[in-house]
């Protein structure tokens, strides 16, 4: 099988970059995939494909750009010229661009796609019905939102074109399905992104690190974190460095800058940046605990699965789609209350003060992720594509090994 997967690829910032890596980086070593084609966007330097593992071959096509209005040309002839047997489209509303007409646009694409015949899955890691507007940075104006919500369901109409779209949550099949009366919607969970072996949960020399990682300023909001843990260091003598992992949301630019000048008097406060795929393992491995400041959700959480293939304990909001992922999916956490400072303090001094209690976190969630490793999320997609181009073809469906 000829894949085209359509996805933001590292070193790219936009959103999903890193889900895309991890996606080529199984399919790669899938026997029933011979080539990938990977249309992605531009960047200045080289996309990361030096992988360790021996695989298919792959063929790098930069087709498009953030918030480009030619992008579903550029995509389409992309697809064109490469003649795959399938195309998989790693989507959410704001894949394409941050702006209304470039994002409405490249979320055609799997319709074109469709009316082509080229067998085609849509993973959707959002959907509009389960997306705060106002907290995930989108408009606080509640007839914009209703607009939105217009534009929002016809879009999800024409992604529901796909032969198959999707989902990695459950409540996301049953809203689409009753909405849309849709039959072509399947749940196939995130899955983690890596199942290193098990780490054995000690901590290194030093003060312990808590940390966040993501892009920030929307629904994903550092302050409650850093007053938290000057809360902790007020009434305990735990030594704790704070570290902010990531950058920026796109809807929200110069958000973390601001809050290391609003910050700059707190000490062991760190702000990372960009992470690089060689780094993310250290980042995880030196953290006492993985805190999720969210006011919102919208998706499966990859920094959940995250924490959790690296054996580290999770201190998260009860809301949403993370609450549904740890019932769903056997991860454990200390809970707090999304808009609470002290609520988060006693979270976090929960799992900082009582070391077997974040060794048995950390052991819970790497049996988690263990459960559910890309290897196995690829093989579910390869075995979606042999079906729908079995009921193309009227051949024989072929199962992965």
């Amino acid at each position: 099988m000829k894949l085209a997967i359509v996805t933001a690829y590292p070193p790219s910032k936009v959103t999903l970059t890193e889900y895309g890596y991890h996606l080529v980086k199984h399919f790669r070593l899938q026997d029933q995939v011979t080539e990938i084609t990977l249309i992605t966007d531009k960047t200045k330097e080289l996309k990361d494909l030096n992988f360790e593992e021996k695989g298919c071959k792959i063929t790098v096509k930069e087709a498009w750009d953030f918030n480009s209005y030619s992008n579903i040309f550029r995509i389409n002839k992309a697809i064109s010229e490469s003649k795959p047997d399938a195309v998989l489209f790693n989507l959410q509303f704001l894949k394409f661009g941050d702006k209304k007409v470039p994002a409405a646009l490249g979320l055609l694409l799997p319709f074109i796609c469709k009316i082509r015949g080229i067998p085609t899955i849509s993973l959707l890691h959002n959907i509009l019905e389960k997306v705060d507007l106002a907290n995930a940075g989108f408009t606080n104006n509640k007839l914009l939102q209703r607009i939105y919500n217009f534009i929002g369901t016809t879009l999800t109409r024409f992604v529901l074109a796909s032969d198959i779209v999707a989902v990695t949550i459950s409540k996301y099949v049953t809203t689409l399905k009753k909405k849309y009366d849709a039959t072509n919607i399947t749940l196939i969970p995130h899955g983690a992104f890596e199942t290193p072996p098990e780490p054995d949960y000690n901590l290194p020399e030093g003060p312990k690190q808590v940390m966040a990682f993501g892009k920030f300023g929307t629904y994903k909001k550092v302050e409650i974190l850093i007053e938290a843990v000057e809360e902790i260091r007020k009434r305990t003598s735990e030594n704790i460095e704070i570290v902010i992992a990531g950058t920026d949301s796109p809807n929200t630019p110069g958000y973390l800058d601001e809050m290391a000048k609003k910050y700059a008097q707190v000490s062991q406060l760190r702000f990372t940046g960009y992470v690089a795929e060689e780094d993310v393992p250290k980042i995880f491995g030196d953290s006492a605990v993985v805190v999720f400041p969210y006011t919102s959700t919208t998706g499966s959480s990859g920094v959940l699965h995250q924490a959790g293939s690296y054996g580290k304990a999770v201190s998260l909001p009860d809301l949403g789609d993370l609450s549904i992922l740890v019932r769903e999916e056997g991860y454990k956490g200390e809970f707090f209350e999304p808009d609470s400072v002290d609520s988060l303090a006693n979270a976090i001094e929960n799992i900082l003060t009582n070391d077997a209690y974040r060794r048995s976190l950390g052991k819970a969630n790497y049996k988690a992720a263990c459960s559910l490793p890309m290897s196995a999320i690829t093989e579910m997609y390869i075995n979606h594509f042999n079906n729908i181009i079995a009921k193309k073809t009227g051949s024989p469906v072929l199962e992965s090994k």
